[in-house]
């Protein structure tokens, strides 16, 4: 499994256009992590991977679908 940090600077190259205000707190904070297991802040990696993905639906695409699905597989 590849880290969330290097996930996330896919997710940035790949969003087109501005990053939608609600993910982009738990964006920014995946580019400090390296698996869901590690914290920022209080937060655990699972919790930030959890509220990116729920707030990242305006985010579409192939890829999107790609990188979503290989986030939900790092929760279970």
């Amino acid at each position: 499994m590849r880290e969330l940090n290097i996930i996330a600077r896919e997710i940035e190259t790949d969003w087109q256009g501005k990053v939608n205000f609600a993910a982009r707190p738990y964006l920014s904070a995946m580019h400090a992590l390296k698996n869901v297991d590690d914290y920022f802040g209080a937060d655990s990696g699972r919790t930030v991977v959890s509220y990116f993905l729920s707030n990242a639906t305006a985010w579409r695409g192939e890829k999107a679908r790609e990188i979503k699905k290989e986030l939900k597989k790092l929760l279970k």
